[in-house]
């Protein structure tokens, strides 16, 4: 059976926000872009979390929720040097090792033989670890398996860890709610609430092939994962998903036209990022699809199977989706869905911030 960590930074760039500028503590800092331009918030710190401050909300709404909230612009550099220097703290313990994002990864430490073998007094030392040598808090989950880690990181967070020992996954999962479980969304949840279906346990009366019926294909992980079930290994050479580019407007884009003129502005940018991408691992393409966010802040999406990256394809999703609401538009992103390699449960969410 695995031994599987999850570390999950507390609050990654506001963190380091303040780390870097020690009179920022105990104050609410927000790290994103400007409100005059739009700009969203990209991660917040506890104190701004108490005011109603989360990430992806934008800027303008941060600030008239908390109107002393310090905002500070994102520095990708820093957080990528920091990010680096937490994996060369994680390959003290494991070469098993799949980042999620600069602030968070998966660790296998099965065979490790640091403190007679025990995840969960790795996972302590390596958290002691980071706050030691770079003035930084983490969370950590310890399962045997990715999917109960995940949540078990989140469990006493901040600066916390949680354990789910193998013979308690049976109770832990009866009671966690089907939103936790990944790929749940807004959608699927509303599904499932007006089935009566509310927690793991719940999802267990169902049998595999009623699952299937119900949610398609998602039916077979559900079926899984309510019993916290996941044989998926810590991949140290991750594949890409998806590849994605948006553009949030300082003024809306009040006719369909208007949006089409945007397209053209963004594809070259997306071909740019796709070779990029092919140099280091050329993927086939499954499909291409758009993301629209109108004025009232309701998005859509539109999805059109191909192989070719064609700007005509962009601009017919574009009309496809502009005419569900026909309103001014905020945001604009295109997208390029890889053909999967294998039967994979990692989920790159497109368009992520």
């Amino acid at each position: 059976m695995r031994k599987i960590i999850h570390i999950d930074m507390d609050c990654f760039y506001a963190a380091v926000e303040t780390r870097e500028n020690p009179n920022l503590k105990g104050l609410p800092v927000a790290v994103g872009g400007r409100p005059d331009t739009r700009g969203v918030v990209a991660a917040c710190n506890y104190e701004a979390r108490a005011f109603g401050v989360h990430s992806a909300l934008p800027m303008s709404q941060a600030i008239r929720k908390c109107p002393n909230l310090i905002m500070l612009p994102v520095h990708m550099n820093l957080y990528r040097q920091v990010s680096k220097q937490l994996h060369l703290i994680f390959k003290r313990y494991t070469q098993i090792i799949q980042p999620l994002s600069l602030d968070e990864a998966y660790l296998d430490v099965s065979n490790c033989s640091q403190f007679n073998g025990s995840a969960t007094l790795i996972a302590q030392d390596i958290r002691g670890t980071i706050n030691k040598e770079l003035n930084l808090k983490a969370s950590a989950g310890i399962a045997p398996n990715k999917f109960l880690a995940k949540i078990a990181s989140d469990w006493n967070k901040p600066n916390g860890q949680f354990v789910v020992t193998p013979d308690a996954i049976d109770s832990f999962v009866s009671t966690l709610t089907v939103k936790k479980i990944f790929g749940v969304g807004k959608v699927t949840n509303k599904k499932m609430l007006k089935l009566g279906i509310e927690t793991c346990s719940d999802l267990q009366h169902y049998s595999k092939l009623e699952l299937i019926k119900l949610f398609g294909k998602f039916g077979r992980q559900l079926y899984s994962l309510c019993r916290g079930i996941d044989d998926r290994e810590v991949q140290v050479n991750s594949i890409r998903r998806s590849l994605s580019i948006e553009d949030t407007f300082t003024h809306d884009k009040s006719s369909l036209e208007q949006c089409l003129g945007e397209v053209e502005k963004l594809y070259p940018k997306l071909l740019q990022r796709l070779e990029n991408n092919n140099k280091n691992h050329k993927l086939p393409i499954k499909a291409l699809y758009i993301k629209l966010r109108f004025d009232n802040f309701k998005t859509t999406t539109a999805q059109q199977i191909s192989l070719d990256v064609t700007i005509q394809t962009y601009k017919e999703l574009i009309n496809k989706a502009w005419n569900r609401y026909r309103r001014p538009v905020r945001l604009i992103g295109l997208g390029i869905e890889f053909s999967k390699t294998s039967d994979s449960w990692q989920l790159e969410l497109p368009f992520s911030h």
